[in-house]
C-alpha cells in the first residue's frame, strides 16, 4: 500500500494536534509522525485497506480534516482557559463552604 506523506511547518503547528489527528484516523490509517530537517513535521499515513488514488486523496484531506479540527479545539482550551479556571474555583469554593457549614451543625 502507498504511504502517504504529509508535511507540516513546525514553527505552526503543534505536535499535540498532530498526535490526537493521527489517534482519530486510526481506524483507516496508522501515523508515524517524524520531526524532519527544515523544522517540519512529516506525516506518514500508511492506509490500511487498499485505496486508489481517489481514496488516497480522500485519507490525506481527512487527515488534514482533522488537524484542523484538533487545531481550532487547541485554540479554544487556550482563549477559555481562564474562564473554566474561575469556573471551577467556583464551584469548589461552593463546595467546600457547603462542606463546613455541614460541619458546623
Amino acid at each position: 500500500m502507498p504511504e502517504i506523506l504529509v508535511e507540516f511547518d513546525r514553527s505552526t503547528q503543534s505536535i499535540g494536534a498532530l498526535r490526537e489527528a493521527a489517534y482519530r484516523i486510526i481506524r483507516d490509517a496508522s501515523c508515524r509522525i517524524d520531526a524532519a530537517p527544515r523544522h517540519r513535521y512529516v506525516c506518514h499515513l500508511t492506509p490500511k485497506q487498499e485505496h486508489d488514488d481517489a481514496g488516497v486523496g480522500g485519507l490525506r484531506d481527512r487527515f488534514l480534516d482533522l488537524v484542523t479540527d484538533e487545531n481550532l479545539r487547541e485554540k479554544i482550551t487556550e482563549e477559555t482557559s481562564a474562564v473554566r479556571d474561575v469556573i471551577l474555583a467556583l464551584a469548589f469554593g461552593a463546595l467546600a463552604t457547603k462542606r463546613e457549614d455541614a460541619g458546623s451543625e
